[in-house]
């Protein structure tokens, strides 16, 4: 495999990788792989998310092209159908400057029979793909705390293990291609039941008259725990869902994959199918770019009671105003977050 390496100053060489898609788990990738010692090559769409990656001492590519043209290993994180479709297939897509023999990783959430179109046509062309989505939300991808899922020729996985390691607390070789997109549809399937029940817990420990504070800390030292209580019930607390780290609009296609698949193998998944209408609420609550922890909102306006952001409600307001606030549109839901709640 040709090593398209480059030299700074004297040192030794570096490896260059690249990174089509530089959103939340993507410019995350970057990042960490630049901390790494990694050259990093990448492209977005979006101009002020390329300049950031020139803050990191990155380059910014003018187009996908140009990175799978000058990086062995490419790293893709794309957030749709119609963005793996440009980014592969497109003009100035990876395809039209991948030589033979360039290793994708591509790690976005697709449906499986995607992943493995896309990888036929890439076969075609001599370039190699690996299926190989994250477990791990936006911040614990900020934080390097997320596992690959990687699957397809293990000789190719072997190659790309130093940049596995340079973004990923760990790396599962889980066999035959495709087997990675299976077991990211089981995780997400526990993310999303788990988030809820995160956001269930929460609003029962505020009608309950308990510190949320102390129901975190209490929760997650025990055996109600788990990953998702650990990472959103913080924000479920504050009430601030603003620094998403999965947006609600786009986990409804993680939603919608996870349905159709479970759905095409007919197998039952009856906590998932009554956790999707939280979601969806969400969405149609004006959360869409938020994030999922959301869904707390939602179960807060269930129980009557105004949203958690700012704690307590001002001194004297009444219960038929707090109700008034709690059925107030999404338009206006940021300008209560400074609002106070009321005790429950």
């Amino acid at each position: 495999m040709q090593t398209r390496n480059k030299a700074k100053g004297d040192g030794p060489a570096l490896q260059t990788v690249g990174q089509v898609g530089l959103g939340i788990m993507g410019g995350a990738y970057a990042k960490h792989l630049r901390a790494a010692g990694f050259d990093v090559v990448g492209f977005d769409v979006d101009a002020t998310r390329r300049a950031e990656l020139k803050g990191l001492g990155g380059t910014a590519a003018k187009s996908v092209a140009d990175v799978s043209s000058r990086c062995p290993v490419v790293i893709t994180s794309l957030p749709s159908l119609e963005a793996v479709d440009a980014a592969f297939f497109g003009k100035d897509g990876l395809l039209d400057g991948a030589p033979p023999g360039t290793i994708v990783i591509e790690a976005s959430t697709l449906p499986l029979e995607v992943k493995l179109g896309v990888r036929d046509v890439c076969e075609e062309r001599g370039v190699i793909v690996l299926d190989c989505p994250i477990s791990g939300t936006g911040a614990q991808a900020a934080a390097k705390d997320i596992s690959v899922y990687a699957s397809g020729p293990k000789a190719a996985v072997k190659t790309c293990e130093p940049v596995f390691a340079g973004f990923a607390r760990s790396m599962h070789y889980c066999g035959e291609y495709g087997n990675g997109s299976k077991l990211k549809f089981i995780a997400n399937l526990l993310v999303t039941i788990h988030n809820l029940s995160a956001a269930e817990a929460m609003v029962l420990g505020r009608r309950s008259g308990l510190d949320l504070n102390l129901v975190y800390d209490v929760i997650r030292d025990g055996a109600g725990t788990s990953r998702m209580f650990e990472v959103r019930a913080p924000l479920m607390i504050a009430g601030d869902y603003s620094q998403a780290t999965m947006k609600v609009d786009v986990y409804q296609k993680d939603i919608d994959i996870i349905s159709d698949y479970a759905s095409a193998l007919h197998c039952p998944t009856p906590l998932f199918e009554a956790s999707k209408a939280y979601y969806s609420a969400a969405y149609a609550q004006g959360y869409a770019k938020e994030d999922t922890a959301a869904i707390h909102a939602v179960l807060e306006r269930m129980a009557g009671m105004a949203p958690a952001a700012g704690k307590k409600t001002a001194a004297g307001e009444t219960s038929a105003a707090r109700k008034k606030a709690g059925k107030a549109s999404a338009a206006n839901r940021k300008s209560r977050t400074t609002r106070k709640a009321s005790k429950a």
